[in-house]
């Protein structure tokens, strides 16, 4: 648990919390008080997970992050047996009296979800939905029910009952995103789903100027630069905050003028958003096309 509450606590430092991410914060945090399971969904990029860590900060308990996969599975999340244990008494206290008795048992070790359930953690459930809709069906009975089936682990219970301090927070990435599967109704029927969209211009520039330590004006050209970038490419596939900020960090270090007319400013938001763009828009020979798109933004940006 210590290396995840550094996670934490470097996550939560990246959160700059202005006022609408204050009270979005505070509305979520009163949903898990009475009991209902937050959903963090929105393009990739937005800062769901830095959100959905900062308010299970918030909650002053233990923190058990998952992170969704394609291969997760009840072993992971409940627990599996990992070897043997043998156990040998040898007793010879008379000398003619030899007895020896010995004993196996396996050893079983909790997954990360049944810890979090018996102890009462706080569970970031993270991009949940690039788990198979069959290993999340699990969730159905934790919030219905209050009970973890305990399937394939030989106990002598069925199922363990949710400790009363126990919520859950997921996050997703919308359906039309590679390696995404539906999830079901049955499920998103039981969370309150809130929608992190890419923060406006401004809010950005904060941000990016907070923390990669460059000025104001700086930043406002970078993000406006992202923008508008995004802003022509399709179903939310463009390029994001991390964008801006990876951009605004090398041309600090690399002392590159942060200004739209710089050959060096040029190709290195070319480098950084090419790919990402040229996977956007629908074009022939895409990359030149992109690299060509991003060349001539940078040109034309004018920040006020």
């Amino acid at each position: 648990m210590t290396v995840l509450k550094k996670q934490i606590n470097k996550n939560s430092r990246a959160l700059v919390e202005d006022e609408k991410t204050e009270e979005l914060l505070s509305r979520a945090l009163t949903y898990l008080k009475a009991g209902y399971p937050v959903h963090f969904t929105g393009p990739s990029g937005a800062g769901k997970t830095t959100l959905a860590l900062a308010l299970a900060k918030r909650r002053k308990r233990p923190v058990m992050l998952i992170h969704g996969n394609h291969e997760l599975n009840n072993k992971d999340l409940i627990g599996d047996f990992t070897g043997y244990t043998s156990k040998q008494v040898v007793d010879n206290y008379i000398r003619s009296v030899y007895k020896k008795d010995e004993s196996v048992t396996e050893t079983w070790r909790d997954g990360r979800l049944l810890e979090a359930v018996k102890n009462g953690y706080t569970l970031v459930y993270d991009e949940f939905t690039r788990s198979k809709p069959t290993t999340n069906n699990i969730f159905l009975s934790i919030l219905e029910e209050g009970i973890l089936p305990l399937y394939g682990t030989k106990m002598t219970e069925p199922f363990l009952r949710v400790h009363p301090d126990f919520v859950v927070i997921f996050t997703s990435n919308p359906e039309e995103y590679a390696g995404v599967y539906q999830t079901q109704d049955a499920l998103l029927d039981r969370l309150i789903t809130l929608f992190i969209d890419h923060k406006d211009q401004d809010r950005e520039a904060e941000i990016v100027s907070e923390k990669a330590n460059i000025n104001r004006n700086e930043a406002k050209v970078i993000t406006a630069v992202v923008a508008e970038l995004r802003r022509q490419c399709k179903d939310d596939g463009g390029p994001s905050l991390r964008a801006s900020l990876m951009i605004a960090r090398l041309a600090a270090q690399e002392n590159i003028p942060i200004e739209g007319s710089d050959p060096a400013f040029q190709r290195l938001c070319m480098d950084i958003l090419g790919h990402q763009v040229s996977l956007s828009i629908d074009a022939e020979g895409s990359m030149n096309k992109a690299e060509t798109l991003i060349q001539n933004t940078c040109k034309n940006m004018k920040v006020n």
